[in-house]
């Protein structure tokens, strides 16, 4: 089993900066893919981007260039820096972690923008 804890979120103006982390602990393997969704109420949940052991990465084309996915593997963390946010981007962001067919979802972190 593997737990996700995310953080980071929080209330933010148009514009501005916020970096969400997402803990992995348990039965973690090293070949995994990780990615962080969203869901904005009463929308389907999407991939907001996605990044693999290898650190290939695969944006959503609305983030490209503003958002960024990384992981320290040291420390079993994934984040996401999100810069120039807009209003658009509020939604309930989770995380995934993809292993051994198997998949895993964060309880999710609230982002709110706007002014």
């Amino acid at each position: 089993q593997v737990q996700l804890v995310e953080s980071g979120g929080g209330l933010v103006q148009p514009g501005g900066s916020l970096r969400l982390s997402c803990a992995a602990s348990g039965s973690i393997s090293r070949i995994y893919v990780m990615g962080w969704y969203r869901q904005a109420p009463g929308k389907q949940r999407e991939l907001v981007a996605s990044i693999t052991s290898s650190t290939s990465t695969n944006y959503a084309e609305s983030v490209k260039g503003r958002f960024t996915i990384s992981v320290d593997n040291a420390k079993n963390t994934l984040y996401l820096q999100m810069n120039s946010l807009r209003p658009e981007d509020t939604a309930v962001y989770y995380c995934q972690r993809r292993e051994l067919g198997k998949l895993y979802w964060g309880q999710g972190t609230q982002v709110t923008v706007s002014s």
